[in-house]
């Protein structure tokens, strides 16, 4: 793997080369202490780890699988159209290790029996540079394995202190070093031992940490268990969660007919198994009618089936469902109730 420092006074220059790859994006403020991912029309908006920056409303999944898409439209004329619109190029610059892992979930899901070709149309369109992060307390990614990441990047940025050691993925990315070697120089002995000595110290910044170890195995032991009845009460269903989860992937279809009664538009967008319809069938049985049933199904399917499926829970440690739970629920403090964690604090009872 190719790598390269760029001196910390280069960034802003570094960007303003990276827009003749594709629309950069990058994290910016949105109101007091949120930030979003946002197109870059002044550099000097950018948000790093450093200003206080840990993770966005919404995750990078906003940019691959949309929250309504049109996916065709109809008309007596011309039948079904492919309504997919190429959007051009694009850079998301400064995603954390848990997003990009989320990412790399959401490609397994994608490109299964049935291959997504929406998602992938967009996602082969998107460039993705990484960069190093400090946690918060919401943070547990350490504890999921997401807090470092090998693939899934065409550049990634950690942060050395003067600088930026840059961890070339693709090559793409090495395009992207190469077109502006100007702005990039060889790594010192001292930034490699500045570099070692953070990532050594980076599991120690934690305060939020989780064992998932035997969980699928300890919520088969628990399916009737009245936890389930108990966050259930608690949970509102509003499906907050799910939207702002880097991995959650379901979809309703609908076709929207126009005025006249002939033409329309099929779109999918963003749907949660948290809502009473989304295991509604024909004829009107509902599957999961039960508040307590959906809280139970959504929280099994990440620690539990997703890992039957692909060898690791679809949960990456982010933070952000536990950050906008109206009903304050501590999804790590959830973890620990079921396995029945008597040393640990009920963190869904603490003050965010």
């Amino acid at each position: 793997m190719k790598i390269v420092k760029l001196p910390g006074e280069k960034l802003i220059d570094f960007l303003g080369h990276l827009g003749s790859f594709g629309e950069v994006h990058a994290p910016q403020k949105r109101g007091r202490k949120s930030f979003a991912f946002l197109p870059v029309s002044d550099p000097s908006k950018v948000v790093l780890s450093g200003d206080d920056y840990t993770r966005t409303i919404l995750p990078l999944k906003k940019y691959f699988h949309k929250p309504v898409d049109t996916l065709l439209k109809f008309s007596p004329e011309k039948g079904f159209e492919d309504a997919f619109e190429d959007e051009g190029k694009k850079v998301l610059f400064g995603v954390h290790s848990c997003d990009i892992n989320a990412i790399l979930s959401l490609d397994r899901v994608f490109s299964g029996e049935y291959v997504d070709t929406y998602y992938f149309r967009r996602r082969k369109e998107v460039a993705i540079i990484g960069m190093s992060c400090i946690p918060d307390d919401l943070c547990y990614c350490h504890s999921m394995g997401t807090s470092f990441v090998e693939e899934g990047f065409d550049l990634f940025l950690s942060d050395v202190g003067d600088g930026y050691l840059v961890k070339v993925g693709t090559s793409l990315g090495d395009d992207m070093v190469s077109s502006a070697a100007e702005l990039f120089i060889d790594c010192s002995e001292k930034d490699v031992a500045e570099y070692k000595k953070r990532i050594n110290e980076f599991p120690g910044l934690f305060k939020t940490k989780v064992d998932e170890a035997d969980l699928p195995a300890i919520l088969d032991m628990e399916y009737k268990s009245e936890i389930w009845e108990e966050m259930g009460n608690k949970c509102f269903n509003c499906g907050i969660c799910s939207m702002v989860c880097p991995t959650c992937f379901c979809f309703d279809v609908v076709d929207e007919v126009c005025l006249d009664g002939e033409t329309g538009e099929r779109k999918r967008c963003w749907d949660s198994c948290l809502f009473k319809s989304h295991a509604m069938v024909a004829g009107g049985h509902n599957f999961r009618a039960e508040r307590a049933d959906r809280f139970k199904h959504r929280f099994l399917h990440k620690h539990q089936a997703f890992m039957g499926d692909f060898g690791r829970p679809s949960c990456v440690g982010c933070g952000r469902c536990t950050q906008d739970c109206p009903a304050d629920i501590h999804f790590v403090g959830m973890i620990k109730k079921i396995k029945g964690d008597i040393s640990c604090i009920h963190e869904e009872d603490k003050e965010k």
